[in-house]
This record gives structure tokens, C-alpha cells and sequence, in this order.
């Protein structure tokens, strides 16, 4: 899943991530987010559990609810 983003296009992409059954330890999903230190926090904890997990990315999405 979503291995390599550019081969389907963003917006191949976002289907594939909005079409698994729930958020992961290297996706998330959030309505809004406008705190700098929080939004931080996301992203290295989502990288570090993608490195973990034997992932090339992780994703963090804004607009979508969990």
C-alpha cells in the first residue's frame, strides 16, 4: 500500500490511504491542526514507527476525519 506515491499520483494516493479500514502507526488522518509543536510531534513519531514498520514513508493527512 502506497509504496510508491508517484507512480498512482496524489490523488490515487489519498484514495488508497482513505480506503484503508483504520489509521496506522505510520498514517493518520486529522480534521485540522494548527499547533506547530503538535503537528512536530506527528510527524516524528510517524516517521520513526515507518522506519520501524519497514515503511518508505509515512503520511500524515489533514481534512479527513479519523
Amino acid at each position: 500500500m502506497a509504496d510508491n506515491p508517484t507512480s498512482q499520483g496524489i490523488g490515487g494516493l489519498l484514495d488508497e490511504l482513505r480506503m484503508s479500514s483504520a489509521e496506522s502507526t505510520w498514517v493518520e488522518f486529522k480534521v485540522n491542526n494548527s499547533n506547530p509543536q503538535a503537528i512536530g510531534e506527528y510527524i516524528s513519531a510517524l516517521s520513526n514507527t515507518a522506519v520501524l514498520d519497514g515503511r518508505p514513508r509515512a503520511y500524515l493527512v489533514w481534512g479527513i476525519q479519523d
